[in-house]
């Protein structure tokens, strides 16, 4: 029985149409540029390939250059928010009506996901953020991350579905046992993850069917 809902944040909670994620970027390179003296016309693929090797750049960066990560976070997340998301009538509601522990699951920081949580109009209904703190830096996609989480939660595997929109992440996720809904990836997710919806609001259409399925599997 599916007890517990954890919600990746950027690009998940929101559309990826509303830029929040380009304007992280642009800021990591920024920092990059700006503060590690890396010059600009190398930045992209030092990132590419930082996180191809570590999984987020801010890994990367604290590996090779030893960056800060808090120096690093408050840099990155430096945004004006209000220009680019606002309160989402829909997903309150659909939270609202979930019948099961909420909690977000993110790589980037608790100060970050606050601040998108309160633009939203939605922090009232996570009884928990795991950030890249609580998981001491072990981000998504390696298991341990998702283990940390499971602990904090006092929950098992089967009793929890991942909601993201990165298919690197949710492959870790249902590798566990997690049951897996890629959101805003559309087309075919065979192999990926057990359904898809076109935005986060959308959960409670294909929550039946998806609980169904999870207890077939135990």
């Amino acid at each position: 029985m599916l007890r517990c809902a954890l919600f990746d944040l950027d690009n998940t909670l929101y559309p990826a149409s509303s830029g929040v994620m380009r304007e992280i970027g642009r800021r990591m390179n920024r920092f990059m540029a700006e503060r590690l003296g890396i010059p600009e016309a190398d930045v992209s693929g030092l990132r590419d390939g930082l996180c191809a090797a570590y999984g987020t750049t801010l890994n990367g960066l604290r590996r090779s250059y030893e960056v800060d990560p808090d120096d690093f976070l408050a840099f990155v997340h430096d945004l004006p928010l209000d220009s680019l998301i606002g309160r989402d009538a829909a997903l309150d509601r659909m939270l609202d009506a979930l019948p099961l522990r909420k909690a977000v699951f993110t790589n980037a920081d608790a100060a970050h996901a606050r601040r998108v949580l309160t633009r939203l109009g939605v922090l009232r209904h996570f009884e928990a953020i795991i950030d890249i703190h609580l998981v001491d830096f072990c981000n998504k996609p390696d298991p341990r991350a998702y283990r940390k989480a499971l602990e904090f939660l006092g929950a098992r595997a089967e009793e929890c579905v991942l909601l993201e929109d990165h298919p690197a992440n949710i492959r870790t996720a249902r590798a566990l046992g997690m049951a897996t809904v890629l959101v805003g990836g559309g087309g075919d997710v065979a192999g990926v993850a057990d359904c898809a919806i076109d935005g986060v609001a959308d959960f409670m259409d294909v929550l039946g069917r998806l609980s169904a399925r999870q207890g077939a599997r135990r």
